[in-house]
Order: C-alpha cells, then sequence, then structure tokens
C-alpha cells in the first residue's frame, strides 16, 4: 500500500506539472523591458516642472523602451516650451520617441514636438504658429481713475519697461520687438534642425501663421498623418518590440485645466512673459 500511495504521488505531481507547464505555455507573458511609456501635454504650458520629471523618470525607467507624446496643447511660455523640447531631445538619445498631435499643436505645442524622432498629426490637427509674442496691460488710467497712484524708484532707464502702471513708450515697444525677433530665431532654429527644414524654406511659412496637419506633412513638419494607436505603433517598430505594447502613463495629475490656473498664477508672478501661443 504504501508503494503504491508514492506511485500515485508522484502520478500527481506529474499531472501538476504538466497542467502549470501547459499554462505558462497558453498565456502571453509580456517580456521585461517591453512597455512604452505615454506623455500627455495638455492646455497652455505656463510651467514645465512636472513634465520634465515624468520624461526624465522615464529616461531612467528600464522598463521603458520608447516614449509617445500626445500633444494637444496652444503653446505656451517660452521657457516652459524649450525646456520640455530639450527634456524629450535628451530622452531621445537614449529611446525613441514620438510625438502625437491630437486637437492642436501650435506654437510652444510645436516646439515640444521638434523634440521626438518621429511626429504624427491628424488631418485636421491645428499646428505650426511659429512666432512669439509678448502682452502688455496698462491699467495706469485705470488706477488713475480709481484714485489709485503709484511711483517707482529706478536706476537705469530699462529697468520699469512693461511697468502695468504706464503705457509703453516708442524706445520700449522697439526695445522689445528685437527681443521678440530674437526668441523667434531660436524657434525657427529648433524647428529647422528638428525637422532638417533649411532655414530660407522655414522662412516662407514661419510667420506665425496656422496649418492643419495635412498641411504640416506637406511642409515638413509632419511625418505621416494618423491617431494616437498609429504613433504607437510606430514607437514599438523603432523601439523593437514584438506583439501588443504595454502602455504606462505618466504620474496621474490634477485635470490639465486645474494644472494650467495654478500655473498661470505661479507664473504671472513673475512678471511679463513671453509666449510660444496659438493665438
Amino acid at each position: 500500500m504504501k508503494k503504491w500511495g508514492k506511485r500515485l504521488g508522484l502520478v500527481f505531481l506529474i499531472l501538476f506539472a504538466i497542467v502549470g507547464i501547459t499554462r505558462m505555455c497558453a498565456t502571453p507573458v509580456t517580456p521585461f523591458g517591453s512597455a512604452i511609456g505615454v506623455i500627455n501635454v495638455e492646455g497652455t504650458l505656463w510651467v514645465s516642472d512636472d513634465l520634465v520629471k515624468q520624461i526624465e523618470s522615464f529616461r531612467k525607467n528600464s522598463r521603458i523602451r520608447a516614449v509617445v507624446v500626445r500633444i494637444n496643447s496652444p503653446g505656451g511660455t517660452v521657457g516652459a516650451s524649450q525646456e520640455i523640447y530639450s527634456a524629450l531631445q535628451s530622452l531621445g538619445a537614449k529611446k525613441p520617441v514620438v510625438a502625437s498631435m491630437g486637437t492642436i499643436a501650435a506654437s510652444g505645442g510645436l516646439y515640444v514636438a521638434m523634440g521626438a524622432k518621429k511626429v504624427f498629426a491628424d488631418p485636421g490637427t491645428l499646428t505650426g504658429s511659429i512666432g512669439v509674442k509678448m502682452e502688455h496691460v496698462d491699467l495706469g488710467g485705470l488706477l488713475k481713475w480709481a484714485g489709485i497712484g503709484m511711483e517707482t524708484v529706478k536706476s537705469g532707464r530699462y529697468k520699469n519697461m512693461a511697468s502695468f502702471t504706464k503705457p509703453l513708450t516708442p524706445e520700449e515697444t522697439k526695445f522689445f520687438e528685437s527681443l521678440m525677433q530674437e526668441i523667434h530665431a531660436q524657434f525657427k532654429e529648433a524647428v529647422s534642425q528638428s525637422r532638417n527644414i533649411p532655414m530660407n524654406k522655414l522662412d516662407t511659412f514661419a510667420d506665425g501663421r496656422i496649418f492643419t496637419g495635412a498641411r504640416g506633412l506637406a511642409l515638413g513638419l509632419v511625418d505621416q498623418l494618423g491617431d494616437f494607436p498609429s504613433a504607437v505603433k510606430a514607437a514599438a517598430a523603432m523601439a523593437g518590440i514584438k506583439g501588443e505594447p504595454e502602455l504606462v502613463y505618466g504620474e496621474k495629475e490634477v485635470a490639465w485645466w486645474v494644472k494650467s490656473l495654478f500655473g498661470q498664477a505661479k507664473a504671472a508672478s513673475l512678471g511679463p512673459m513671453a509666449f510660444y501661443l496659438y493665438p
């Protein structure tokens, strides 16, 4: 009886082993390091801290083989746009980066896309708007009407430019126009280098006008027309991922409009700013 008991136990052990091996073979196993990171760039880009942090996290994560940047943004401050672009370039030196333009990826949104190796857009995506602007609000008349006075003591003639208590002088306007030209040139240089577009050709349309995704393709700003899944598929191919890739999204944040509201308040405290922003 003991001998038969041992034999029966051995049979059950072999059966359990066969069932286990069969299940392992039947269940698709996701290979280590076959995930694609997804970063959502949404709303007005007032500050870049959170997005740069996400990009750096994906750069260091060995599970992430490629990254898709989903853009639904009209742009934002010059500094935020440039920092996100630079972070994506750094990421692209290590892993494939693909940009997927949604409803709008204009001005600073386009600048961000230039940090990707390949750019997708829908035919009706609004993009372009390669330009820069700075807005000045003069509340001097309102303050005077309200009986509120304000005096400023300064050490240089340009120190109090763009103060909300007075209009710009012709000299100050000329200074800011020169500054905008310099920052506009930085935008064009990024587009020219990223998309390999000669500057003389770029100058024919880098005047602030907006385009559809289809027109962006013809101009060389976009590589291919396609939706988000198309961009994911391309990123997987570029990374050598076989089968359906796992999508890993950046850390869950508050709603984009809440983030934009607080970002605007934070940025506004810094004073007058230059914008890569449509309109």
